[in-house]
């Protein structure tokens, strides 16, 4: 296996690699609560794990990755506060919760593929652990870190000493940052459910030690690694947000319950921001795929544009920047593609490519640095045209998963002229800024079986 370095979040540095066994590399992502639609804030965070199984399994590693589905527990505040937004959901929409968790797991799934990301090898609901997390709970209890309220169970976070390590905050900072608690049984504000006791109206309950009730957020993680990857694993990655409760919470549960380290490397991806500011509902700027695709952009230029930052650094997106992503992805996507049947090159162009191959490996080798990857391909693409960079960027795109080896455009005489001009009626809407217009003419073009992947100042047809 080839060496790898990751930045840890836990030691606030980059670090060589180990796994505990292996060639197989055992890492936990914390997957989505299946409420709503993912926006693509969120499926930036699932690009980020996309990079990091890619480059894993292209070092020569075997994954063992797991993804939880969160379909219960996760309430309205990270924080233990709140209704159960599955609950929520359920209510709002007028349907069962399992009705909600369904379509919107389909469409995430959706999303993935549409995006390139390859599924874990492991997927699992939270409501199909539920046992396994009253068992995690109850031994929490035995040990001396869970007590009973009125309303649940909490983990005592002054029984745990190094409360904090992750985030860097110390369980007196914990403490007094901690909000007034609502339950005044709580021994300390902190403190944060592992079970919650249900009221009689709620509709997702089990039947526990404690009477009827459903799992917190934090646990359902810490029994789903533990299930599936054993007492000690390699890799847990997740948002940045994760990192000053949620991941906080099941350092402390996990280790408590074990006695020692379990995660040996935390990676984290950063935010997405919109036009330089925070993704909000209030401010209409929380988009989907769906949203982008409307728009005539692919979700492979919207992986591009992804690829370009890295996943340490927070991503500002707009639209002007998108659009110029589209056409760069358009450009190199064509350009590779169009060496295929080029011929072999000479000795010297074929020596430039192989380096500038090695080159972009390591780039990625050196904790996920894609966007020094993609312009040393770039570079690559520059060079002669040759069959060696089509077969090189054919073997790179396994860890690019950008489809950088296939053609983009179709000829134009293939394309009807009805869907020619529907596509200039749409191009002109959408120069225009008429949304409405050419969501309506893409919708035809759809139909006809054709879709669009825009550039900036031009657009290409596509057969599906």
């Amino acid at each position: 296996m080839d060496k790898l370095r990751f930045y840890n979040t836990l030691s606030r540095k980059k670090e060589d690699f180990a796994p505990i066994a292996p060639p197989t590399v055992t890492m936990y992502s914390c997957g989505p609560t299946v409420y709503n639609y993912a926006h693509i804030g969120n499926l930036r965070t699932y690009v980020f794990m996309d990079e990091l199984r890619r480059t894993l399994k292209f070092a020569g590693y075997t994954t063992k990755s797991v993804m939880n589905i969160t379909d219960v527990g996760h309430l309205t505040s990270d924080g233990d506060e709140g209704e159960d937004k599955m609950q929520t959901a359920a209510k709002k929409q007028n349907k069962s919760p399992e009705e909600i968790a369904s379509f919107y797991s389909s469409v995430f799934f959706k999303d993935l593929d549409r995006l390139h990301i390859l599924l874990p090898e492991i997927i699992s609901k939270a409501t199909d652990n539920i046992q396994d997390m009253i068992e995690f709970v109850k031994t929490l209890c035995d040990l001396g870190y869970g007590y009973e309220t009125d309303d649940g169970i909490y983990f005592d976070i002054s029984k745990f000493k190094d409360y904090g390590k992750l985030s860097r905050c110390s369980i007196e900072d914990a403490l007094a940052g901690a909000r007034v608690a609502v339950n005044t049984q709580k021994r300390h504000p902190a403190d944060f459910a592992l079970w919650k006791k249900a009221e009689k109206n709620h509709i997702m309950q089990w039947q526990s030690p404690w009477g009827m009730g459903y799992p917190g957020w934090h646990i359902e993680c810490s029994t789903m690694s533990k299930k599936f990857l054993g007492e000690r694993f390699d890799i847990h990655t997740g948002g940045v947000d994760h990192i000053p409760i949620h991941h906080e919470n099941e350092i402390a549960q996990s280790e408590a319950l074990e006695g020692h380290k379990v995660v040996n490397l935390w990676m984290h991806g950063e935010f997405m921001l919109v036009d330089g500011g925070k993704m909000s509902k209030s401010l209409g700027n929380v988009y989907t795929i769906d949203d982008l695709i409307s728009k005539g952009y692919s979700p492979l230029a919207f992986r591009y544009f992804c690829l370009n930052t890295h996943y340490r650094n927070k991503l500002n997106f707009t639209f002007d920047g998108l659009a110029g992503a589209a056409t760069a992805y358009n450009r190199l996507r064509t350009a590779i593609s169009s060496c295929e049947n080029a011929p072999n090159a000479d000795a010297q162009t074929a020596a430039a490519v192989q380096k500038q191959k090695t080159t972009v490996i390591a780039a990625v080798y050196d904790d996920l640095n894609y966007p020094l990857a993609l312009g040393e391909l770039w570079t690559m693409a520059k060079l002669p045209a040759c069959k060696q960079i089509f077969d090189a960027a054919k073997e790179l795109d396994a860890l690019l998963g950008l489809d950088l080896h296939l053609p983009l455009e179709q000829k134009a005489d293939d394309i009807p002229d009805e869907v020619k001009e529907i596509a200039e009626r749409r191009f002109a809407a959408r120069k225009n800024k008429d949304w409405a217009t050419s969501d309506a003419l893409r919708a035809e073009l759809d139909k006809l079986g054709y879709t669009i992947l825009d550039g900036k100042d031009s657009y290409d047809i596509k057969k599906k």
